[in-house]
């Protein structure tokens, strides 16, 4: 008798899929140039940002329907390093949001206690993982979640 868990059962999607090739290709090239880094890991780090991105557009899409729906997710400090790279791409940036939420998808740097705590993060694999896309765990560990924003620009109280 074989026993498998639910989520090996489950085929787990390839973020290049959510991107055109060329696109994906662009987005791994400028990864390697802005952080000098190897192909296979700026092909890792840009599939995590998909995964993220992805995530945070069904949040979107999800809350327009229904408010209460909204949780906030934040991505790794290496993950943002791959959102970083896709801004820069506006044109295909701004087709990914409007294809997969509908929306453009704004990039609000803020660092506070949630993100600091690491719960902020924890809460954020879940819904990675729902997406269907393979998630990176090495791109994900505890610790990474520390953003992108330096704690004298965040918006803490606001």
């Amino acid at each position: 008798m074989t026993i498998t868990s639910e989520r090996t059962a489950q085929t787990v999607k390839d973020p290049r899929e959510l991107v055109a090739p060329e696109v994906f290709s662009l987005l791994v090239e400028d990864i390697m140039r802005y952080n000098h880094v190897t192909r296979a890991y700026a092909e890792r780090l840009m599939g995590q940002a998909l995964v993220f991105l992805k995530a945070h557009a069904d949040l979107i899409k999800a809350a327009s329907k229904d408010p209460a729906d909204w949780v906030r997710i934040v991505p790794s400090v290496p993950v943002d390093e791959g959102w970083h790279a896709f801004l820069k791409r506006t044109k295909p940036y701004f087709e990914f949001g409007m294809a997969h939420a509908g929306a453009y998808l704004h990039h609000v740097p803020v660092v506070d206690a949630d993100i600091l705590s690491g719960a902020a993060l924890e809460r954020t694999v879940p819904i990675l993982r729902a997406t269907g896309y393979y998630v990176d765990m090495e791109f994900w560990e505890a610790g990474a979640g520390a953003g992108c924003c330096p704690p004298e620009c965040s918006t803490i109280g606001d």
